[in-house]
Order: structure tokens, then sequence, then C-alpha cells
């Protein structure tokens, strides 16, 4: 019979390396913990119009790379391909501003896109996301900055370069689309097609366009920056006076567009050398106008997302040291039915005080019991048979030294275990 295998564009997680996620996540929670944030977690499929609206039509996403269907009621189904708009969605319909502004979420999701497989893009894939409804404050864009550098600073990851822009509001924006439409209608015959089509509908899209053709042309376009509004560059500029007031490195780089299309204001992203073609490992910015868009009141916001396999590819390729697994702390190897039905209490009374322990349950032989203890890596093993049984008495080995130690099975078996621990320095269970 065939061997099914995951499908291209996903990969699974093995137990070897959940652990270092795990690590990774626990930074993530407890550094927007830190920041006020709580947790929020939504959907894998949302009503197909929801992105539409939100994610832009004109983008790549909608475009080409979204898993759309029909579901059996008729009604058009979308994998996520994005964290934002699900957010939004939910802080409209449970109304979350009315327990006061700003509100502040983060999450962790499986986003889902139609690409190109290659390294560090996938098709289905993780981010960690926040975002921060309510306030239109420049110190908040400096915030949600200092977020994500908090999380990179503490997973001690290297060579990072943090770029800012601003696309200004709709307003002056639409001065830019207009320079945008005059320079790339010199050179409409040259664009891709898909391009040729953003020309008129959002010309600023075809900034963000992966063509090497297009991407060349897009290179002498008219810069942003240049026709920012008083509101929009007095913006920018006190986003970059709290950064620099908390000491936060960043480069201006006026062809930061992003690839959705409800950003407004500030965008950024975080580059590393590290990641080769896929070098953003951290973006967002301001969407002032998304939840306007999607039906609720008007109401500033901004946010982010992290690409969770591309931080662990950069952490891997930088060689950052990750703690070790836990191991066993006890291994109860058995011979007969009732050292079997012994062991397995003590393992439980054991796990009940946060010590991890294990026996043997598959009926093996003592040799392959020892083995297996040695696979796992237990610090210590115990054996029971019908003589420890009828002495109430066993011998603790230390696995690294060989030490042996007599232990009472008739007394308190965990606090003679623990004892035992400190006795030898070990205390990491």
């Amino acid at each position: 019979m065939e061997l099914i295998k995951a499908q291209k564009g996903t990969q699974d997680i093995l137990p070897g390396q959940s652990g270092n996620w795990q690590t990774v996540e626990d930074v993530m929670r407890d550094e927007a913990a830190l920041h006020g944030f709580g947790e929020i977690r939504t959907p894998v499929f949302e009503d197909t119009r929801l992105f539409q609206r939100s994610v832009g039509e004109t983008t790549d996403v909608v475009q080409k790379e979204m898993y759309t269907f029909n579901d059996k009621g008729g009604r058009s189904i979308t994998l996520r391909p994005e964290g934002t708009a699900g957010v939004v969605r939910a802080l409209l319909e449970h109304a979350l501003y009315n327990n006061g502004l700003p509100v502040k979420m983060y999450y962790f999701t499986t986003c889902y896109r139609y690409e190109n497989t290659q390294a560090g893009r996938l098709r289905e894939f993780h981010q960690f996301g926040a975002e921060l409804f309510g306030s239109n404050s420049p110190s908040t864009d400096a915030e949600l900055i200092g977020l994500a550098k908090g999380i990179f600073d503490r997973l001690n990851i290297q060579n990072l370069r943090l770029e800012i822009n601003s696309i200004g509001c709709p307003t002056c924006r639409a001065k830019f689309y207009d320079a945008l439409k005059a320079y790339f209608a010199q050179y409409q015959d040259e664009l891709c097609e898909t391009c040729r089509g953003r020309l008129e509908r959002n010309p600023m899209r075809i900034l963000d366009c992966k063509s090497p053709v297009c991407s060349k042309i897009a290179a002498g376009a008219p810069k942003i920056l240049d026709y920012l509004c008083d509101d929009c560059k007095a913006h920018f500029e006190q986003v970059q006076t709290y950064l620099n007031a908390v000491g936060i490195e960043y480069t201006v780089n006026p062809t930061i567009v992003r690839g959705l299309d409800y950003y407004t204001n500030t965008v950024f992203e975080f580059i590393s050398n590290d990641l080769g073609a896929q070098s953003t490992l951290c973006g967002g910015g301001r969407y002032n106008g998304l939840v306007e868009e999607m039906g609720g009141q008007k109401m500033p916001a901004l946010g982010f997302a992290m690409g969770i396999e591309r931080l662990m590819m950069v952490m891997e390729k930088q060689k950052i040291e990750m703690p070790e697994p836990k191991r066993c702390d006890l291994f109860i190897a058995s011979l007969g039915a009732a050292a079997h039905l012994e062991a397995f209490k003590l393992a439980a009374e054991l796990r009940k005080s946060s010590i991890m322990a294990a026996c043997d349950e598959n009926d093996r032989g003592l040799k392959a019991q020892m083995k297996y203890a040695d696979k796992i890596g237990a610090k210590y093993s115990m054996v029971l048979g019908d003589d420890e049984l009828a002495n109430q008495s066993a011998e603790l080995k230390n696995m690294e030294t060989g030490e042996k130690k007599k232990i009472n099975l008739a007394g308190n078996f965990v606090e003679q275990f623990v004892c035992m621990q400190t006795e030898q320095g070990d205390l990491a269970f």
C-alpha cells in the first residue's frame, strides 16, 4: 500500500523540534503580556468576503494565493491567508472596544497561501501577530516595533535591521497614485499582465511586484515620502522621535509598501541577512481605515506579523542555544506483573510532584528496558522484581555515574527521591 505523505508546502513539527518552538512561543507570550496584550484565537476559515474586503482585491494574496472553496451550503469559504482580518472581525462581532481603548491582542495562527514553495515560504505557515486598536498616537507605533524587537533581543537574534516608511493616508496617497500612474504608464507595455491591471486600480501594488522586470521599472518610481501631507509627515517624524528615545535603531526605506492593501501611514520590516531571498522576518504597520472598511466605527489600528518558520531558520543558522529538552528523571524497570503494577503506581506518584517518570509499557526483558532508559536519557533508573517487593527496598542508579543507593519502598518514595537528587546536586527535575 502506498505511503501517504504530507502535502507540498506543509511540514511536520516533530517532538524533537517542538520543544524549541515552545521556548520561542513562551518568549513571545511573555513579551506580549509585558506590553498588556491578551491572546485571541480565531477560526482557521472565514467568509471569503472578509479577506477580499480587508486584504485587497489587487493583492497577490487575493488574486493568486488564497485557498477558497464552496462548503456544502454553497457558501464561499477561505482558509485564512493572514491573521489581522479575523482579529478585526472578532473585535467588531464581540464589540471588544466597549471594554476600553486601546484594545491589545496577540495570536499564534496557521495561515494558508498557494505559493511556490521554497526555503522560508510554505503553503501552510505559522505566525505570531500583535494588533492594537483605538490609538493614533505615534508612541503606539514605536511600542509595537519595540514589542517585536523585544522578542528578537530576548531570543538573542543577531544581524537584524529595522526599516521603516510611511505610506501616508488616503488624502496624500491620492496625489502619489496620480504620480505613479503617470510614471508607470510610460512602461505599460513592459509591465507584467497583473501589474497592467493594477495600473488603474492600485498602482502602489506594482511597487510590491516580484517580477524582475517590474521591480527594475519600479526602482525609478516616485517616492511616497515626497507626497506626504503635513499630518502624515508629522506623525512619521514623531514615530522616529519615540524610537530614538528608547534607542531603537532603524533606517528609513521609502520603497517599503507591504503586500496588503489595508496599510496606512507607518509601515516597517525587520530584515535578516540569514534568510536569503525571503529576508523579511517580521512586518507590519498602521491600518487606520480597516475597522471602518469592515463595518465598524472609525478607529485607528496597527499591528505586525512574525513568521515563526523563518524565525526558527534564523536561530538555527545563527546556532542560537536552546534549552535542553526535559529528560526523564526516573525510569522504573519491572519484572513480573506485580512489579509492573507497583512501577506504574510509583511513576504516577512522582508525576503528581512534577517529576518526570516512566516505566515499561511493552513487556520487555530487563536488558531491553535498560537500553530504552538509556535511549530516552533517563537520569536515574530503578529495577523492581519479586525480591524488591518482598524486601520493600530497591536500588536507585545514577545513569551517568553508575552510583547506586538504596531506597525504601515502604517510606515516602517521592520525598526520598527528591532528597537523593538534592544530595547529588541534580535539581533539574
